[in-house]
């Protein structure tokens, strides 16, 4: 209830800010037009008051954005809590531009207050002639020029501060998973690798995410670091290797019924595909409780490519083509499509080699 009430508080909040800025821009532009059918020659007027509504606008962008700049903070922790990497060091020299801009400006504009009537004067009498030249036109360009000057300024330090910094940050994660995951994948770790992958194209928008993901993940997987059920499911998968489970246990975990369980079973079948039973994962791509898990069979599957015999090759393809294709099945642009997508490359790209037959007297 009070996630629903913050949601709804914010959508409002995002409402009124639309509403304002519409507000404004239209009362200028209101402005601009009744002066203009004012005028002896309303399309000479509208059309020079356009452009010095647009320059001076522009302007105050360009000033906005300066003033707006957001200073980057050193020693932010890496993906999962890592250290920083030093391999990547943005670069700051905008920030020490717009620092320096500002305080000239500023400094500029304090030694100039006490003529700014005049200079106002005289910026409106040499616009005046592209407004039509009448005694009136002199005031309202210098009027136009400070409200579009003043609306562009807003609008410029507004969109810096509220977009820049959360873009800026979205791609320094984005290249720090992509190097974590060059590092996983040179060590032998597929599954891993195209995880973090799949998470930088989310942070970058290419790639939409697995949505519902329940509590009821994150509540009954053991405890990480970082809290999120990514992170844990991340724990569970590093820790497949050294745990003393058998495969027969983890399909029996997975045969549990909770989400929970089914979830951590797939994990511990992406971190040792040893642990890894077809069936299981063919159950949660076809029929998953969430979108969460069937994201989390699709990486199983993926770690199960070289260990599949021909046969299975097929029933693989089957599964996640099916889904593909079902109205209700995997969403087309997300993070499940991308992967199913690469394993359907994979399968049609293999050759169908049939499993060696096992020795007389062996199961």
């Amino acid at each position: 209830m009070a996630g629903a009430r913050t949601a709804g508080g914010a959508a409002q909040l995002r409402a009124a800010r639309r509403t304002a800025a519409a507000g404004m821009l239209g009362v200028g532009l209101a402005g601009l037009l009744l002066f203009g059918l004012g005028r002896a020659h309303p399309l000479q007027a509208l059309g020079g008051g356009l452009m010095v509504a647009g320059a001076a606008a522009v302007l105050g962008g360009a000033l906005g954005f300066l003033f707006g700049v957001p200073r980057m903070r050193s020693g932010e922790p890496g993906p999962a809590g890592g250290p920083v990497r030093d391999s990547y060091v943005p670069n700051t020299n905008l920030e020490q531009v717009s620092d320096w801009l500002t305080k000239v400006l500023l400094g500029v504009g304090l030694t100039q207050l006490g003529s700014l009537g005049a200079r106002l004067h005289q910026l409106g009498a040499a616009l005046a002639p592209a407004l039509g030249g009448d005694p009136g036109a002199a005031p309202f360009a210098a009027a136009l020029v400070l409200y579009f000057l003043v609306l562009g300024f807003l609008a410029g330090w507004l969109a810096t501060r509220l977009l820049l910094p959360r873009a800026l940050s979205d791609a320094d994660r984005a290249l720090d998973l992509f190097l974590a995951g060059q590092d996983r994948d040179r060590k032998g770790d597929k599954v891993g690798a195209d995880d973090l992958r799949v998470r930088a194209m989310q942070h970058l928008g290419l790639l939409g995410t697995s949505t519902d993901r329940p509590e009821t993940v994150r509540e009954q997987l053991p405890p990480a670091g970082d809290a999120s059920p990514e992170n844990v499911v991340a724990e569970v998968r590093s820790t497949a290797r050294r745990s003393a489970l058998t495969a027969e246990q983890v399909r029996e975990l997975f045969a549990d019924g909770s989400e929970g369980r089914r979830v951590q079973a797939l994990a511990l079948m992406q971190g040792d595909p040893a642990l890894a039973d077809l069936g299981s994962v063919l159950e949660a791509i076809e029929r998953p409780r969430s979108g969460f898990e069937q994201y989390h069979a699709l990486l199983a599957a993926r770690g199960l490519l070289s260990r599949l015999a021909a046969g299975e090759w097929h029933r693989l393809r089957d599964a996640v083509a099916s889904q593909l294709v079902a109205p209700e099945g995997i969403p087309y642009g997300s993070d499940r499509s991308w992967l199913a997508e690469k394993i359907l490359a994979r399968v049609d790209a293999a050759p169908a080699v049939p499993r060696q037959p096992a020795a007389p007297g062996r199961p």
